[in-house]
């Protein structure tokens, strides 16, 4: 071996270790709850509520869910004049702008007064405000999921010393602009199409442009463009959801983190602080940010999956989707996720990079991500992202990633991640991470 390949060798071993260690590595990633709107009037309603509560939960998120999941759709008051409940999708109307505010306000409202965003701040500091077990006598605060989504240390967080250092403010600020104030609800409201009811649109439809023919042409040429409609019509027994997806952030920053850790927390049981906590109806709120729709205009048959099966596919997968387009839509809701490992060719030169995200996250080919590190300070704890390179997808390795890709068998769904090809930049390594679009937070 030359002395040129002994080096090659040499290094490729080092970033061999780098890799193992860093593919291990913890990322900080958003914390996501969700919920959806249940519709009792629907005639899926209950398969849709099942599917919902049983699809996968999204592995680039935390799991920040504080026990509701469901709302009652009768319960949602005030967004239309004389009724209850949310403003409905209907078959052959979709929502417009005006529609979509007015159910985001009211769903904004029924959070606050029911106090979500207080839940979700109790969790991230370890106080868990269960009706049937909760004593203001023996209750207290902890940083320990802070800690461990963050990767803090222990001694930086700690709340009573904090103020005492530079660096334990700075800890202490960081863990709140890059977790608690990454908190995200999502609210989907499913509703649907059965494929009778698109046949039935397309069968009357049918029917129009026979007539026309007929009256056009003479003849039963329209007759017969309406009988093939009317059977394939009568052959589709699936159904479409559609989902309007509302999401909502927890809104923290200095001022609320300064009553929460002045008034409140407090790592001993103290009554008086947390009964002030849970008494406090204005500081914790969680704010309206962006709301998409999706429709997936592909049929599924029956004779595929079982009702159950079908609906849970249905409803994972236009969700998926909404969360991959907020995540373009909406900065803060971007998900970042490590560079797993470097693809070498036979010769052992670099062909390209994989990640485990695919097309449930929204790749294309003609998707573009940065390559980000995250840094450090040593001195004051702090975190920033640094640009390194930026990315594509390579056409044919994107993975198929969707619930029940395997399933179907496929294209794609035989991959394990997606490879992406370097477009420009510097070295990357396994560990860092890669993010959609431009990510605002980055420094050359």
């Amino acid at each position: 071996m030359t002395q040129k390949y002994i080096f090659l060798a040499a290094a490729m071993s080092l970033i061999a270790v780098y890799a193992s260690a860093q593919a291990n590595m913890q990322y900080r990633r958003n914390a996501l709850a969700e919920m959806m709107i249940y519709h009792s009037e629907d005639q899926f309603g209950k398969e849709i509520y099942d599917a919902f509560m049983e699809k996968p939960k999204s592995d680039k998120y935390d799991d920040h869910n504080v026990g509701y999941f469901v709302i009652d759709n009768d319960s949602i008051p005030n967004v239309t004049k004389h009724s209850h409940g949310l403003i409905k999708a209907q078959m052959g109307k979709t929502l417009n702008s005006s529609d979509v505010k007015k159910n985001a306000a009211a769903l904004e409202k029924l959070l606050n007064d029911a106090d979500i965003a207080k839940l979700m701040v109790a969790k991230w500091f370890g106080l868990d405000i269960d009706p049937e077990t909760f004593d203001v006598n023996t209750a207290c605060f902890n940083m320990k999921l802070i800690q461990q989504r963050g990767q803090y240390n222990a001694s930086d967080l700690d709340v009573e010393m904090a103020e005492r250092t530079t660096r334990g403010v700075a800890a202490l600020a960081d863990a709140g602009e890059e977790l608690i104030g990454s908190t995200f609800l999502l609210i989907s409201d499913m509703t649907y199409v059965t494929a009778e009811e698109s046949a039935a649109i397309a069968k009357t439809v049918m029917n129009v442009l026979g007539g026309v023919a007929d009256a056009l042409l003479g003849g039963s040429m329209g007759k017969d463009i309406a009988d093939l409609g009317g059977d394939i019509a009568d052959s589709f027994t699936g159904f479409t959801v559609k989902t309007h997806s509302y999401l909502y952030q927890l809104d923290w920053n200095d001022s609320i983190a300064a009553i929460f850790y002045n008034n409140y927390y407090t790592s001993k049981p103290d009554p008086e602080k947390m009964t002030a906590f849970l008494s406090d109806e204005t500081t914790f709120r969680l704010k309206y940010v962006a709301h998409e729709y999706e429709y997936g205009g592909k049929t599924s048959l029956v004779g595929q999956y079982d009702r159950k099966e079908l609906a849970k596919m249905s409803c994972t997968r236009s969700i998926d989707k909404n969360i991959a387009a907020l995540q373009l839509a909406y900065e803060d809701f971007k998900v970042k996720t490590p560079v797993y490992e470097i693809a070498y060719d036979p010769k052992g030169r670099i062909e390209g990079y994989t990640a485990k995200i695919g097309m449930k996250e929204g790749i294309t080919p003609n998707s573009k991500f940065q390559v980000i590190q995250r840094v450090e300070n040593p001195e004051t704890g702090k975190t920033t992202y640094k640009y390194i390179a930026s990315l594509k997808p390579q056409k044919d390795k994107i993975w198929d990633n969707r619930y029940n890709a395997v399933t179907e068998k496929a294209k794609g769904s035989e991959l394990t991640a997606t490879t992406f090809k370097k477009t420009s930049g510097g070295e990357i390594l396994p560990g860092m991470l890669i993010i959609e679009g431009k990510y605002r937070k980055v420094t050359e």
